[in-house]
């Protein structure tokens, strides 16, 4: 699964090493993607690791995404081969499978998520195929080009591994989960010694490895403040912590003018 295209829009923005923003989105509802787009972000993350999305649900935002040309990528609950398959067909640009705590989990997910031998199963009717509108060999160098993958490092077992699972071919980058690491280490805070030498460490794997480093923040203050660890590519938030915070801000201003 060695690249033998350039990577093209998302992805070769992210292997490029761009500063990239975008945000994981927990309401399951086109609207609410359609709105995302006009903010600006570089892409959206449908979450359908912890929120209510089902197939119509992802389907329907997909439609829209393919329509405006926009990135998005599912964070799916698993990393099964057929969870794979049906987020790609619909048309994701990529995935982003939490708990990848080893290389063999690694290479089974860049593989599921790729075409050849044990890998995607090819269909040319699929909504990311074009609906057969679309010759096989122009498919299978766009999905050289632009397909995703992003390993999720949240146990201490994926940061001891996190050199050998960043150099597995076709894992395009890896996405450090602060919150669970530190669980994961015992803290009750991300505010710990543990988690910043974890993402040190997983730092420096993607940079040996050439792949692209990602991990979620809850504002820009957050992203500035940890970007001497390598990140490049930030998840920031989300629409209900936006909403949440905007909402928040704006009736205190009101009830300050007592």
């Amino acid at each position: 699964m060695t690249d033998t295209i350039t990577p093209t829009g998302l992805r070769g923005r992210m292997l490029a090493g761009e500063m990239l923003a975008g945000t994981f989105m927990k309401t399951p509802n086109h609207v609410t993607l359609e709105i995302l787009i006009l903010a600006g972000l570089d892409f959206v993350c449908l979450d359908a690791e912890h929120a209510p999305f089902d197939r119509a649900a992802i389907d329907a935002c997909m439609a829209v995404a393919r329509a405006r040309n926009f990135p998005v990528l599912v964070r799916i609950g698993d990393g099964s081969p057929a969870r794979i398959l049906d987020v790609m067909d619909m048309g994701a640009t990529g995935i982003v499978v939490p708990h990848v705590d080893s290389v063999d989990k690694a290479r089974a997910i860049a593989r599921a998520a790729r075409f050849g031998h044990g890998g995607r199963g090819y269909a040319g009717s699929t909504r990311w195929a074009g609906y057969t509108s679309q010759k096989m060999p122009d498919l299978l160098a766009r999905s050289r080009a632009e397909t995703i993958v992003l390993a999720q490092i949240e146990e201490p077992e994926g940061v001891d591994a996190a050199a050998d699972i960043a150099a597995v071919p076709g894992i395009d980058g890896l996405f450090t989960g602060p919150a669970d690491l530190s669980v994961s280490y015992g803290h009750e805070s991300v505010d710990n010694d543990d988690l910043r030498a974890a993402m040190d460490s997983v730092g420096a794997a993607c940079r040996a490895a050439g792949k692209t480093y990602v991990t979620w923040v809850p504002d820009e203050a957050t992203a500035a403040a940890w970007r001497h660890y390598g990140f490049t590519t930030f998840v920031v938030s989300s629409e209900h912590g936006w909403m949440l915070n905007g909402a928040r801000a704006v009736v205190k201003g009101i009830h300050d003018l007592n």
